[in-house]
């Protein structure tokens, strides 16, 4: 049996697209990279989680809760992103080892 939709299509399409954007945006290629979210709380404020957990983020031992939309917006990007580059430095890290083992270090 089908579930029958009453949203009119725009409502629905808002509705991805918060949910999208509360998930962390756009996925980068390795999902590891994003794992930080934003969500609205029962009291207007909003918070950035850890979308594995659930668990509020921390920074510099502050809980990232009680925000306005924007500074949680901020925050998610900027974790977001600095996990990405630490992500980059290790890949690039490991494979300057692995081609380092490649000849035995006689090039």
């Amino acid at each position: 049996m089908n579930a029958r939709i009453d949203k009119p299509e725009p409502d629905r399409h808002a509705l991805a697209v918060a949910v999208w954007e509360n998930e962390g945006g756009t996925p980068a290629q390795d999902s590891m990279d994003h794992q930080y979210g934003r969500r609205i709380e029962w009291d207007g404020s909003w918070s950035i989680y850890h979308v594995f957990t659930g668990v509020p983020a921390e920074i510099q031992g502050y809980s990232m809760t009680g925000l306005s939309r924007s500074n949680a917006t901020e925050g998610m990007l900027s974790l977001n992103r600095r996990n990405e580059g630490r992500r980059r430095e290790r890949r690039l890290v490991m494979c300057g080892s692995a081609n380092h083992g490649v000849d035995g270090g006689r090039s």
